[in-house]
């Protein structure tokens, strides 16, 4: 998988972002709690990821349309080849600002309404996820596969809650208790292409979120379902990227923890 040219491109400009933001961290380690000089260290270093990242696909994929959650969508020279980059600079900011050790880079090439290859960074752990369409997914190198989890009381599922004053947060509320009772635990860090990729590499067994943006999921749906995963949205679609709601979990439990949310949202199952 490492020899692919294009995945090569997205690890190029994931690490470029990377050094941007380790940088930007040894900033934010010389500062008092709360600082604030802190929200402008992280503006900057997303700003500065991003860029990276831009130039860096920019500079090996000019035709290329890219669509960054900082610069919102930055045309192509030839769009015509239905080519477009979804990048997220900094998955977490909220972490990385406080030196909370979870968030990444996020990179994913989508070409018409297929994701073809996704790059998950994680910086502080030096950890890569990586997936390509039909090849498989990897954690630095060696091939990952999701958990044979196949009941929902064993499980443990990885989530994000929506901020306060998110409009989906009353929406959300009733997914969270509703899983809460049938599961074996809920993990929340904060990001959730980092979910995405911990489901493709077993670390837990599902993920579900409300209002999760394209450029969150992208490349951690992508890396899910090569390692083995079933994700779709809460009525069973697999348009998750539209619909903003999403679910990824290992095959025998997809459906347990789908019928769950759907029952909470009030959705129809689809069969």
């Amino acid at each position: 998988m490492t020899s692919d040219p294009v995945l090569a491109v997205a690890t190029r400009a994931a690490r470029s972002a990377a050094a941007v933001i380790v940088d930007a961290g040894r900033d934010l380690k010389r500062l008092p709690a709360h600082s604030r000089d802190q929200s402008e260290i992280v503006a900057s270093a997303e700003s500065e990821a991003e860029n990276a990242i831009v130039a860096t696909l920019r500079a090996a994929f000019p035709d290329h349309a890219i669509l960054g959650e900082e610069s919102g969508h930055i045309p192509g020279a030839r769009e015509g080849g239905g080519y477009k980059w979804i990048i997220d600079p900094i998955d977490g900011a909220a972490n990385f600002v406080r030196g909370y050790p979870y968030y990444a880079v996020a990179i994913a090439l989508v070409h018409g309404a297929d994701v073809t290859h996704a790059v998950v960074l994680d910086p502080h752990h030096d950890e890569l996820y990586t997936g390509i369409r039909g090849r498989g997914a990897e954690l630095n190198g060696a091939t990952i596969r999701v958990s044979t989890c196949l009941r929902l009381a064993d499980a443990v599922v990885a989530t994000v809650i929506p901020p306060r004053g998110n409009p989906y947060l009353t929406r959300y509320l009733p997914l969270l208790h509703a899983v809460v009772t049938q599961c074996a635990g809920v993990r929340r860090a904060g990001s959730g292409s980092l979910d995405l990729a911990f489901v493709a590499a077993g670390r837990v067994d599902g993920f579900f979120v409300t209002g999760l943006r394209r450029w969150d999921a992208a490349a951690g749906g992508l890396i899910a379902k090569e390692a083995g995963a079933r994700v779709g949205d809460f009525a069973g679609g697999v348009d998750y990227l539209r619909t903003n709601d999403v679910i990824a979990a290992a095959p025998g439990l997809f459906n347990p923890l789908r019928e769950v949310l759907a029952a909470a949202s009030g959705t129809a199952s689809r069969e």
